[in-house]
């Protein structure tokens, strides 16, 4: 069998008749039935871009405090109390300063950098007994992957990206946080 024999026959062969009348149909009634969202029984967490705007320590409180506020009107604030050695490694991934020697945050970022991993956002979902709850969203070649975490670890691996990753906060946050 020559070239164009067999290009031929490969070619009949992948062919597949298309009903456009059905296709079109069938993408019209997706288009007019959208999916009744009540049906699922699926919660909507709607978040709130924030920012990492300072990392204080006054030296009557216990602990520093990273605070955040949102990017967008109302312009809320959190005030998360974080450990010493977590209160300096966001205040340098804030101001974007390394250390002679990589401090676990910049090990981390190398890492997840060497291993094409990428931090997607960081994610506070959860406001409890004074204690803020978050999610560290990173894309891996495998796929999505979210994993819980420490706050202010999710905050400094998110500042120590090249372009920092988004910090969002759920609403529920705020209505816990505010009412306490």
């Amino acid at each position: 069998m020559d070239e164009s024999a067999a290009s031929e026959s490969v070619d009949a062969a992948t062919e597949v008749p298309v009903d456009e009348s059905a296709a079109s149909e069938s993408v019209d009634a997706a288009i007019e039935d959208p999916v009744d969202e009540t049906v699922l029984d699926v919660p909507v967490t709607t978040f709130r871009v924030m920012t990492l705007d300072s990392v204080l320590y006054d030296l009557t409180d216990p602990s520093p405090q990273a605070h955040l506020i949102e990017a967008e009107s109302p312009y809320r604030y959190l005030v998360v109390p974080v450990a010493l050695a977590d209160a300096i490694s966001l205040q340098a991934a804030l101001t974007r300063v390394e250390g002679r020697r990589p401090s676990t945050h910049e090990l981390m970022t190398t890492i997840l950098g060497r291993l094409q991993v990428d931090v997607i956002a960081v994610r506070i979902v959860r406001y409890e007994g004074s204690v803020f709850y978050a999610e560290l969203e990173l894309m891996t070649t495998k796929g999505r992957e979210i994993f819980d975490c420490r706050t202010s670890d999710a905050l400094a691996l998110a500042y120590r990206q090249i372009v920092p990753a988004p910090v969002l906060c759920a609403d529920d946050v705020f209505d816990v946080y505010f009412r306490d």
